[in-house]
């Protein structure tokens, strides 16, 4: 089925590209597919025809047409998935640490989106035919809490949710360096990097608004790292890696943000070497909450870590417990 959308560029934005505005408005359909339908037609800028490029000045009208859902050219896979639930609108699931979301270069296979076609039939098609279902992800390296779709309306509607921020996503992660004060906000814009095309940056010349609320759990003072909570008020592309990269912090184990190499320096060799088993950085999305566009009910999904960081959580907890153990006899 068709779906059909009207959107009003606001007066008081700065002039932005049409391909640019929209994968703001559509937070789950790529780039590449708006470009797409753009050019076949389907994207209307005052009732006329536009380019990807076209700069909008301010109170145009953009009518999208989504067109029915094509069969995705991603193959399904028998991959177990930890399903935390389900209903015929859509799958809550909790993504392990390793697994690359939709298929890409270098990865056609193994999927999140493979893993996705082979448990369930439905998946909503506005994400592409490599993406479909998919209205939000989280990097290969990052276990947790994801949230597809099974129908168009469902996509939009928490496409939607996303886009205003009203969906309640929490991380857990361990940062080198001791972060004060117990809880603050980091308000920093994010976009693509201006000279490394695989990070992102508050240097970008097209950088979008990017919030992250922290909230300290832990201080390992001793080893200069800190558990801390974040949440998510936008939800930019690493947006947590560069958030507190950028501050000099970056996640344990980090390989593209100076975090490896700051877990490589640890004297700690225990504790290095539990870093080292982390298959990436150390960032886990532990909370999910969205409003179910069917039920209009609140439903909230915890995940708790995948098993080398819990091991890495739990060898700081015993070591820091014993050492306030020992500073109590004496």
């Amino acid at each position: 089925m068709e779906l059909f959308r009207t959107l009003v560029f606001p007066v008081e934005h700065c002039s932005e590209r049409l391909d640019l505005f929209l994968g703001g408005e559509l937070p789950g359909v790529s780039r590449a597919r708006i470009k797409r339908l753009i050019d076949e037609g389907h994207i209307l800028v005052d009732g006329k025809p536009s380019k990807a490029a076209a700069r909008l000045r301010g109170g145009e009208e953009i009518r999208i047409q989504l067109p029915a859902a094509q069969p995705s050219t991603a193959q399904p896979e028998a991959i177990p998935l930890q399903v935390l639930y389900e209903d015929s609108d859509l799958i809550v699931i909790d993504k392990p640490s390793g697994m690359v979301v939709h298929p890409a270069a270098g990865h056609s296979s193994g999927t999140l989106v493979n893993a996705l076609l082979g448990h369930c039939q439905d998946l909503s098609g506005i994400g592409g035919e490599m993406r479909p279902g998919i209205v939000h992800r989280l990097d290969k390296d990052t276990s947790g809490v994801m949230v597809a779709t099974k129908n168009d309306a469902t996509h939009l509607a928490l496409a939607a949710q996303f886009k205003e921020h009203r969906i309640n996503r929490r991380y857990l992660a361990l940062i080198h360096g001791l972060l004060t004060p117990a809880s603050g906000r980091i308000e920093a814009a994010i976009g693509r990097h201006p000279n490394h095309r695989l990070k992102m940056s508050s240097q970008s010349r097209q950088a979008k608004s990017a919030i992250t609320h922290w909230k300290v759990r832990r201080l390992y003072d001793a080893d200069r790292l800190t558990l801390v909570d974040l949440r998510l008020e936008t939800g930019r592309t690493h947006q947590i890696r560069v958030h507190c990269s950028e501050r000099n912090m970056p996640l344990v184990h980090d390989p593209l943000y100076g975090g490896r190499a700051r877990t490589g320096a640890l004297q700690d060799k225990t504790l290095k070497q539990l870093a080292q088993k982390l298959p990436g950085q150390a960032l886990h999305a532990r909370l999910l909450g969205f409003i179910h566009p069917r039920s209009q009910q609140y439903l909230e999904f915890v995940s708790e870590p995948p098993p080398a960081f819990h091991d890495l959580l739990d060898y700081l907890e015993q070591k820091y417990s014993e050492k306030e153990y020992r500073q109590e006899l004496l």
